[in-house]
């Protein structure tokens, strides 16, 4: 396969084949509608993939690979330590799928990407347990889950910023928060399958067989996504953003030798959205599973209705956010999770009916902070750094954010009182009142962030 280099570039915009591609649609423009289904497709396949093995770190890894640990605590904590690795492996497979793009195209990137993520999924679902192969299950738990993280490295595709390369300068919070939907879709989607079979299987099958299904279909909606995604990478608007350099792939040293304090600033933003993300999702499943308040199976149902609350509030953070601009909706949203993280511990230790309050109020305050938590600060990266700048800061975001979220909410809340989650996302809410503060204060300086 063929490179064609962009004389305007320093390197390879795109293969050959993709420029054949955008020959033979350039007559068939694509419109934003179509962009942001296809982003939504994406990122749902992404979370997915992410939610099947969330979901399966509490309600089967404990039992399968982790049977030798003293208490059903100890195991479930075993098993939130494999849990980061994905988030750790990320921003290596960023690195590597950055110079596969920069050789190779986005096309190749996205496939082999979508093909490694899918498959490190599905490869679970043939895992043997502990008793069968002992402590290889867990090596191999733990391989397949550092395929994941390294796989969604180079599932940055660049479409979100396309959508909002094609936003009204007066919607820009509006077409920040699509991309946000597939969030809670995926979710929703694990919750559903997991939540079936819990449902309506014995105990013991359940752990045979029964959680292996919805790693299945974690290949199949990859494929799915693969195709919505290479259909947009091949239109002619995507070729022309790159051509421009509004998409392409930079070296990431050469990228942090000019937006070093960009990126770490962007990565501390969302802390809140992002601590609050799994302590509604994957977190309060594991405590009820322990401790008690209603059967799994009717949480995550619960947990369903909550994600289409928290859709709700995604949506409405688009509309805010135009009305307030999205640094304001951001801080909104911190100081909104600060004021939940001192109810939050009451409502979860409160029995069945104040823990559906947790999910139902939870993911409608989650929703309006991580609607516009996506390159919150990508406006501070020029055109030439801003693809590989937003990639880098969005997998630094997610590791110290929520890669241990569910370890270190559960090893506190069951050593000291589930209290201690309060502090958890209070501090995740300080931390994003902080950066958004310095971000303030930096541009109100005329600090050039935003610069080649």
């Amino acid at each position: 396969m063929t490179t064609v280099v962009n004389p305007a570039s320093t390197g390879p915009t795109s293969s050959g084949l993709e420029r054949d591609a955008r020959r033979i649609h350039d007559d068939k423009p694509i419109s934003p509608g179509s962009i942001a289904l296809g982003v939504i497709i994406g990122r749902m396949s992404e979370f997915f993939d992410f939610f099947v093995y969330g979901l399966g770190s509490v309600l089967v890894f404990p039992k399968l690979i982790f049977p030798f640990a003293p208490t059903p605590v100890a195991a479930t904590l075993m098993s939130f330590a494999i849990f980061p690795l994905a988030f750790m492996a990320r921003p290596v497979g960023s690195f590597v799928f950055m110079w596969i793009d920069r050789n190779y195209g986005r096309g190749t990137k996205l496939t082999i990407a979508l093909f490694l993520l899918g498959g490190s999924t599905a490869s679970i679902a043939f895992l043997p347990g502990y008793d069968t192969i002992g402590y290889w299950a867990v090596a191999l738990l733990a391989l397949f889950r550092m395929g994941q993280g390294f796989a969604l490295g180079g599932a940055w595709d660049g479409l979100a910023s396309l959508l909002n390369l094609n936003a009204p300068p007066n919607r820009r919070g509006w077409y920040a928060m699509i991309p946000q939907l597939g969030a809670p879709i995926g979710f929703a989607l694990a919750s559903i399958l997991f939540g079936y079979f819990v449902a309506n299987l014995s105990e013991a099958d359940f752990i045979s067989w029964g959680w292996r299904y919805p790693f299945f279909v974690a290949f199949a909606i990859n494929v799915v996504a693969l195709f919505a995604r290479l259909r947009i990478v091949a239109s002619k608007e995507f070729g022309s953003a790159l051509e421009a350099n509004e998409l392409q792939a930079r070296p990431i040293f050469e990228m942090l030798s000019k937006h070093a304090h960009d990126v770490v600033l962007g990565a501390f933003v969302p802390l809140a959205s992002f601590a609050m993300f799994h302590l509604v999702t994957i977190f309060p499943l594991s405590w009820v599973t322990l401790y008690g308040g209603q059967s799994a199976a009717e949480f995550l149902f619960v947990q369903v209705l909550g994600a289409a609350v928290g859709i709700i509030g995604i949506i409405l953070s688009g509309l805010i956010a135009d009305r307030i601009g999205r640094r304001n909706q951001l801080m909104i949203g911190a100081i909104i999770i600060a004021i939940f993280s001192f109810s939050a511990p009451f409502l979860l230790d409160a029995g069945g009916k104040g823990q559906d309050a947790f999910i139902i109020i939870g993911f409608g305050i989650l929703g309006l902070s991580f609607g516009q938590a996506s390159g919150a600060v990508s406006s501070r990266f020029g055109q030439y750094y801003r693809y590989t700048g937003a990639a880098l800061t969005s997998d630094l975001a997610w590791l110290v954010g929520a890669g241990f979220a569910p370890l270190v909410a559960l090893g506190l809340a069951s050593s000291f009182g589930i209290i201690f989650i309060g502090g958890y996302l209070i501090s995740g809410a300080i931390c994003t009142i902080a950066a958004l503060s310095l971000s303030r204060v930096l541009d109100q300086s005329g600090e050039p962030g935003g610069q080649r």
